[in-house]
C-alpha cells in the first residue's frame, strides 16, 4: 500500500500532478476538493463543511488502508503555522503506516504569478466548482498566502520519503515522472 500526499498552496498544481501520477501508477487520486465541493452547496465554507470533510476523508483513508488497493494519492493545502493541519497530516500517516503502508510526501511550490494564471485554467475550473468564482478564488488564494505559511521551511519536514519540487516551469507530466522515479512507484 502506497500513500502519496501532495501538498502546497492553492493553484500550485496538486490535482493536475496527482492526475498524472495516477496515469503512471495503479494509485487512485483523491483530491481535496472531492469532499469540499460535495459539501459546499449544503454548508458553504462554514464549519460544517470542514468538520464533515475531515470525517469523510479519514473514513476513506481507513477503508483504502485496509483494502487490497495499490494505494492513494491525496492533495492538501497544508498551513504549516496551524497545529491542526500538522495533526491532520500525522493522523493520515498513522492510518496508512498502521497497516504497513508506505507514505510519501510531495511538496509543490510555484511563483505566485504562475499560480494566479493556473487559478483561472479551464482544467482547474472543470474539476473544482467552488473555484469558478474567479474573483473570490483569487482573493482566497492571496489572503490565505498572507495569513498562513503554505510551504515548508528548509529542514522542517524530516521524513525520509520527501521531495520538494518547484514546478513553476515544469509540466505536470514532468513532475509526475520526477515523483514516480524518485520513489520507485
Amino acid at each position: 500500500m502506497n500513500f502519496i500526499l501532495i501538498f502546497g498552496p492553492q493553484a500550485v498544481g496538486k490535482m493536475t500532478v496527482g492526475q498524472e501520477v495516477e496515469k503512471l501508477t495503479e494509485l487512485k487520486l483523491f483530491h481535496n476538493h472531492m469532499t469540499i465541493d460535495m459539501l459546499y452547496p449544503l454548508f458553504g465554507f462554514g464549519p460544517e463543511t470542514w468538520r464533515l470533510s475531515t470525517l469523510f476523508r479519514q473514513e476513506i483513508f481507513k477503508e483504502v488502508a485496509s483494502s487490497n488497493m495499490a494505494g492513494l494519492i491525496f492533495t492538501f493545502v497544508w498551513a504549516f503555522d496551524e497545529k491542526e493541519d500538522w495533526d491532520f497530516v500525522n493522523s493520515i500517516c498513522d492510518i496508512f503506516e498502521s497497516k504497513e503502508g508506505s507514505v510519501y510526501f510531495v511538496e509543490l511550490e510555484a511563483d505566485i504569478e504562475e499560480r494566479l494564471v493556473r487559478n483561472k485554467s479551464h482544467h482547474r475550473l472543470e474539476h473544482k466548482p467552488t473555484k469558478r468564482d474567479i474573483e473570490q478564488s483569487e482573493y482566497n488564494l492571496k489572503i490565505t498566502m498572507e495569513n498562513h505559511r503554505l510551504n515548508s521551511m528548509e529542514g522542517e519536514i524530516t521524513r525520509e520519503n520527501y521531495i520538494k519540487i518547484n514546478n513553476t516551469h515544469l509540466s505536470p507530466e514532468d513532475v509526475a515522472s520526477i515523483i514516480t522515479d524518485r520513489f520507485q512507484i
